[in-house]
């Protein structure tokens, strides 16, 4: 499971950390303009770039033996996906689609190699990579086998938000919300409980969202529901 993960990694911000056209990259690099629903991948393409998504948001998943898709995970600006085909990874095993307008500078593995030769600092960076992504897969396997729905569901909103969420005052705001259905994708629960768990957190004003944002009034109660029984 890890393995099969650890080419895209959450929650590391590129554009003020590792930009390369910091690095004086010249035209090794190239930039692309995705539209929504378009493609940057799919499964048995050719391993062999690193994404750096400098804007909008990227569906990372899967599909079944029957057809069926499943999400790993969606990401946001700062981030970078494509990382297993530093280390070996010949085929794409997932897709990566655009899920709004996406901008992503994309990186040839030699080019990479060869910048990690340059920069030193760089061999760091990708070690801290690989170990959020591995820390992260074990929590959410921990949250499988331990947490029921609702638990699951609020540890979910508490880990977006406090990765993307810009503090108003005394409140938390995710801009760019995720869809009930993506978070029922996520978590391993159904639309209808992520509706259900939502509505009640908003019912307590705990928290208030639409189809664009999601704000969070107590990070404190928020943590106390994922608790309660």
């Amino acid at each position: 499971m890890q393995e099969q993960s650890l080419w895209y990694l959450e929650n590391i911000d590129v554009t003020g950390v590792f930009c390369p056209k910091k690095l004086d990259m010249g035209d090794l690099h190239s930039e692309k303009v995705f539209s929504k629903g378009d493609y940057i991948y799919l499964p048995e393409d050719q391993s062999d770039k690193i994404y750096f998504l400098f804007d909008g948001q990227v569906k990372i998943g899967s599909y079944s033996d029957t057809g069926k898709e499943i999400t790993k995970t969606i990401l946001g600006r700062g981030e970078v996906f494509g990382i297993l085909s530093m280390v070996g990874e010949a085929k794409r095993r997932d897709f990566a689609q655009a899920t709004e307008k996406t901008t992503i500078c994309v990186v040839p593995v030699e080019v990479m190699r060869t910048m990690m030769r340059e920069h030193s600092s760089l061999n760091l960076f990708l070690m801290r990579m690989f170990g959020s992504r591995m820390l992260e897969m074990e929590r959410r396997l921990e949250s499988l086998v331990f947490k029921d729905s609702r638990s699951r569901i609020i540890e979910f909103i508490q880990e977006l938000v406090a990765k993307r969420g810009q503090r108003v005052g005394y409140e938390m705001l995710v801009r760019k919300f995720l869809t009930h259905q993506e978070i029922a994708n996520l978590t391993a629960t159904s639309r209808q409980t992520v509706t259900t768990v939502l509505n009640e957190l908003r019912n307590k004003n705990i928290l208030t969202f639409n189809r664009k944002r999601l704000l969070v009034r107590d990070m404190d109660l928020l943590a106390n529901a994922a608790t309660e029984t």
